[in-house]
């Protein structure tokens, strides 16, 4: 029986049951809330605010979800594991760097970044993540994470989706890439990723929902990747109707198997002002439970689909187990 990694512990990949596969608890900037930190204000109260929105998740139905925060959006492992210990939700997280240019300044000038000749330290540090644990926390990521989004691949993203690459080759945890969908950004973490000799069906492209263009999506969906409608309420970029209009389309093309369904939101944010919440009211947890999947129901998905993107693609892009095509 497949384990699976989460911040508890491992559990069997069966018990993931219906999954967000690409949602967040706290994004911050480090050194902004080390010196700034009076919008964080109390951790304790973050703490219990969190457990008090993923409680009705689960509540709403939803057994687990994938935190792809990974070095570049804040991870902080102990803060996640006193939410994890509060609430019956299930929580995979990553490792990997996320950045849309440079690589981290700790790499500039280590490893392939010295010279090209030498190995690339990032691998072990993602190698270890997966394999030993987080720092001390005792808590090991089940996934990688890394970003290629309208910049394209920079030296910087490049090199990590390569070392990411290699961690995989490596553990054969999946991969998810942040992608950007309006410059087809896929296509450039397809190359890279089959240079590198990475299967296509442990690969999920994320933000694939921000797309309106089902040739595009079905481009990758046929190679074998794994689809992320991830972006649901991120109204700015694509409003509810439309996202749903090209998971109804894609299904109709026969592709319910290469998607996922989640809202890439968190309990806090510290990227825009609080205030952009208010611009933003679907942006939340329930916004999928409680009225995107309806909505999907009325344009003729099935409720076998929506098992399938909600449960099985999920549990089988996590656990290895999705089959090839």
């Amino acid at each position: 029986m497949t384990q699976i990694q989460t911040v508890r512990g491992p559990i069997a990949a069966e018990q993931l049951g219906p999954t967000l596969a690409h949602e967040h608890i706290f994004v911050t900037t480090a050194e902004a809330q080390e010196n700034w930190p009076a919008e964080w204000g109390d951790e304790q109260a973050r703490i219990d605010d969190a457990v008090r929105q993923l409680t009705a998740l689960h509540e709403a139905g939803i057994a687990s979800i994938f935190d792809p925060t990974v070095v570049g959006l804040g991870r902080n492992i102990p803060r996640i594991k006193h939410v994890a210990d509060r609430v019956a939700l299930n929580i995979v997280v990553a490792t990997g760097i996320y950045t849309y240019d440079e690589v981290p300044n700790y790499f500039r000038s280590r490893g392939k970044g010295l010279h090209p000749d030498l190995p690339e330290p990032m691998v072990d540090l993602f190698v270890q993540d997966l394999t030993v644990g987080i720092a001390d926390t005792g808590v090991r990521a089940a996934f990688l994470k890394c970003a290629v989004d309208e910049k394209g691949l920079t030296p910087g993203t490049e090199r990590i989706l390569r070392a990411v690459a290699q961690a995989h080759l490596q553990t054969a945890a999946p991969i998810m890439v942040h992608t950007h969908a309006e410059s087809e950004q896929g296509r450039a973490v397809r190359r890279v990723l089959e240079e590198e000799g990475v299967s296509p069906r442990v690969v999920m492209i994320g933000h694939c929902g921000d797309s309106a263009d089902p040739d595009y999506l079905s481009e990758l969906a046929e190679a074998g990747y794994l689809l992320g409608m991830d972006r649901f309420g991120l109204d700015t970029i694509a409003d509810t109707a439309r996202r749903v209009e090209i998971v109804t389309q894609m299904c109709r093309r026969g592709f319910a198997s290469h998607m996922v369904l989640a809202h890439d939101t968190a309990c806090y944010i510290d990227w825009a002002d609080p205030a952009a919440r208010d611009w933003l009211p679907n942006w939340n947890y329930l916004h999928i439970p409680q009225n995107v999947l309806p909505a999907l129901r009325e344009q003729s998905v099935s409720n076998e689909q929506i098992d399938q993107m909600l449960t099985a693609n999920p549990r089988d892009w996590i656990s290895g187990t999705r089959a090839g095509t």
